[in-house]
């Protein structure tokens, strides 16, 4: 049996990602694709083109996820967190992404195919659980911190709020505390929902 008739039968002929019924084919996740049905996952026209351009991402099409990332395969798994990660800045689906378990195996498959989609001179800030940080996000401080040159010291919990990312250190944000603007190791932070 061939990989498409493998995946045809997983499905229901469905695509495992949005659940349409047309213009269905085989994907290859990457970057561990090609050799196996359990390496790839049978979509439709509409989701292979968002997943292989970003810039025809829309959004809307992708809260078919908050059924699919449920799936039993692996590869679907995985695509769902993909497009997840994605689409963090949304709101929606950093909650999806709050769910949606890897064990470390599909974990790793899942950011080493990402990674791909990023250039390579993207410097990434994440927070100290994993959570891709972006600019004007809400974070809060999960360890006491002493300011140095201001003489006081930010509290754990403290929510600070349109935090800027320091562009060459991705171990480093901006925001204020206490009416003053200081410097934070992204590793004493947690993002806010």
């Amino acid at each position: 049996m061939s990989i498409e008739q493998t995946l045809q039968e997983r499905s229901g002929s469905t695509c495992e990602l949005c659940a349409a019924t047309d213009n269905l084919g085989v994907y290859a996740v990457p970057p561990d694709a090609g050799d196996s049905a359990d390496k790839c996952i049978l979509v439709c026209a509409t989701c292979r083109e968002q997943i292989e351009d970003p810039d025809k991402v829309d959004p809307d099409h992708w809260r078919c996820l908050n059924d699919s990332m449920w799936s039993q395969v692996p590869a679907v798994q995985v695509m769902a967190w993909r497009m997840l990660t994605r689409l963090h800045a949304e709101g929606w689906p950093q909650d999806l992404l709050d769910m949606l378990y890897l064990d470390e195996d599909m974990l790793g498959w899942a950011m080493s195919g990402l990674t791909e989609e990023n250039d390579g001179n993207t410097v990434r800030h994440v927070d100290s659980n994993g959570a891709v940080l972006e600019a004007g996000d809400t974070v809060t401080l999960v360890k006491d911190l002493d300011v140095k040159g201001a003489n006081f010291t930010a509290k754990r919990g403290t929510a600070v709020r349109g935090i800027r990312l320091v562009a060459d250190n991705p171990e480093q944000i901006e925001g204020k505390v206490s009416g003053q603007q200081i410097v934070i190791l992204t590793k004493f932070v947690k993002k806010s929902n």
